[in-house]
């Protein structure tokens, strides 16, 4: 039988409403321009509900008039959270919290009538379905929440979204019809369809995802959850997309099932109607037809929608099998800094300056004799860190010759957000390796864990400097990297440069380590990341 933890009602609760009809005046008042504020009398008084003792049927319908506004509420507030690096500031963690709390008042909510359908309430004996649904929905909502923001979500929220599908399962409704068109309008629902939808996106490598895709990814989901099953066998052919399974007993979500133990509390999601729909989609957008056409939103072109879909299937339908390259789990300390200029400084051992430039009485030296009574050695890494180029300490989960997964030793250090550049050189390594972050997540613990994508060759520090018609663009000279070419991987050599550096075609000057200068043509862009561009060019 389904648990449902809940606190005792309260007859000393007063919320602002207490039936349908004063629901519906009191949201006509509701101010909505302090957003803010709406926010914080709206789960003010959804707690105050919660606690307020009332029949099943009308708190049902308190609540359906409800969630438009929390709904609309909710995604502003959400979006005071995009592009933001982690981990969050304090004011930023205040929005998140206060968002999962509101999410988890509604499921609350309709917990408590999911609490008097089971204890035999005769006017919700026709809601059951409707009532899971909407336990799962916003307890959904909640793990979405987490993923878009970055943030690993507590076990108990598994164990929500398992229990009320098994529920669901036991009461025979869980394929049931439920209407619910302010989240899948025109589309039918289920607390099937419900379930399934968000354990695919935690399935889908989330944290590789932008908020964007996210956010892309939640609305396909909706329109296509009604496509998939989730049965006790599961059956696979050679050529099919395997099916993945679930554990209603672990804290958990899908996993391939040649990593799944048989046992009664498994379910398994078959993955071919999946790949089929995302098949048939690509090649109708390689065919020419638009998103709009193929229901995909018009967020991202053509282009942009077949490379994702493409990413999605290979995430969800296909079998992986071993890494590219395998990784290795060590135990092992490595030191971190980031940016051009910071990993400039590290691999130069001197902070970058101006060529041909003393250091002499100029702005620098004057700022570190304020700071600290005399001039600061080049080439001192003490000093190096002093001057705001620190380097941070993590630890190594696991390695290969692609990337590393790596883990902050401490809770606080440099804010981190996805497709930055980075160097890492581990304890037993002589120099750095370039990289960029792939993923950014916070632990339970308020950790930061990520995984870096290495780029090939070892990085050497130059400055560049734009030249000819357009020099005036960019009178100063800047730090950049060199990376050489690398036969092993067919690379040709490329340069890091900062975001505006670049255009194609574009005449520059850049001077080795060694005071080599050298000329060359920008080519095109081969990678661009939040802080960086990596860019082809040829010598002149």
């Amino acid at each position: 039988m389904l648990d449902l933890p809940l606190e005792p009602t309260d007859d000393l609760a007063q919320p602002a409403f207490k039936d349908g009809a004063s629901c519906e005046t009191w949201l006509h008042q509701l101010q909505l321009t302090n957003l803010h504020q709406a926010h914080g009398v709206l789960r003010a008084q959804l707690d105050e509900l919660n606690r307020y003792p009332m029949r099943g049927l009308e708190r049902l319908h308190t609540l359906e008039l409800l969630r438009e506004t929390i709904v609309l509420v909710q995604g502003d507030y959400a979006k005071k959270l995009i592009s933001k690096k982690l981990p969050l500031s304090d004011d930023e963690l205040t929005v998140f919290v206060s968002i999962i709390g509101l999410w988890q008042g509604m499921v609350n909510g309709y917990q408590r009538c999911l609490q008097a359908y089971v204890a035999g309430d005769k006017q919700l004996a026709g809601s059951g379905a409707l009532l899971v649904q909407r336990c799962l929905r916003y307890s959904g909502q909640q793990i979405f929440e987490h993923l878009r923001s970055g943030y690993e979500f507590d076990s108990h929220l598994w164990h929500q979204l398992h229990a009320l599908f098994a529920f669901a399962e036991e009461q025979g409704f869980h394929q049931a019809e439920v209407d619910d068109e302010l989240h899948s309008p025109g589309h039918p629902n289920s607390c099937q369809a419900t379930y399934a939808k968000t354990l695919l996106a935690c399935h889908a490598h989330p944290s590789e995802l932008t908020r964007g895709q996210l956010q892309l990814l939640d609305r396909w989901l909706t329109l296509w959850s009604g496509t998939l099953t989730i049965d006790r066998r599961c059956g696979a052919s050679k050529d099919d997309a395997p099916p993945l399974a679930v554990d209603l007993g672990k804290a958990q979500g899908l996993q391939a099932i040649r990593y799944i133990t048989p046992s009664d509390s498994l379910r398994y999601l078959p993955m071919v109607p999946l790949s089929k729909l995302l098949r048939v989609k690509t090649i109708l957008l390689q065919q020419g037809q638009s998103p709009q056409q193929l229901e995909l939103g018009s967020e991202c072109n053509s282009a942009d929608c077949v490379e994702f879909l493409n990413k999605l299937h290979h995430y969800c339908c296909e079998e992986t099998g071993e890494r590219l390259a395998d990784r290795h789990t060590i135990a092992q300390s490595a030191q971190l800094c980031f940016g051009i200029e910071g990993i400039y400084a590290h691999i130069a051992h001197k902070p970058f300056k101006q060529p041909g430039k003393e250091v002499g009485m100029d702005t620098l030296a004057r700022k570190q004799i304020a700071a600290f009574g005399h001039v600061l050695s080049d080439t001192n890494r003490h000093n190096i860190s002093q001057l705001g180029f620190g380097l941070e300490t993590w630890q190594i989960e696991n390695e290969s010759i692609l990337g590393v997964r790596l883990l902050r030793e401490a809770n606080q250090g440099e804010r981190i957000g996805a497709h930055q550049l980075v160097a890492v050189k581990p304890d037993d390594a002589k120099a750095f390796m370039l990289g960029k972050t792939s993923w950014v997540v916070v632990t339970r613990g308020g950790q930061l864990r990520m995984g870096i994508q290495y780029m090939p060759g070892m990085a050497q520090p130059i400055s560049i400097k734009g030249k000819g018609i357009n020099a005036a663009l960019s009178d100063k000279a800047a730090a950049a990297l060199l990376l050489p070419e690398v036969a092993a991987f067919k690379t040709p050599p490329s340069l890091i440069v900062q975001r505006d550096f670049f255009r194609p075609d574009r005449l520059a000057d850049i001077v080795h380590p060694d005071d080599r200068i050298q000329a060359l043509k920008l080519g095109f862009s081969v990678d661009k990341g939040s802080d960086y561009e990596r860019v082809s060019f040829t010598p002149v």
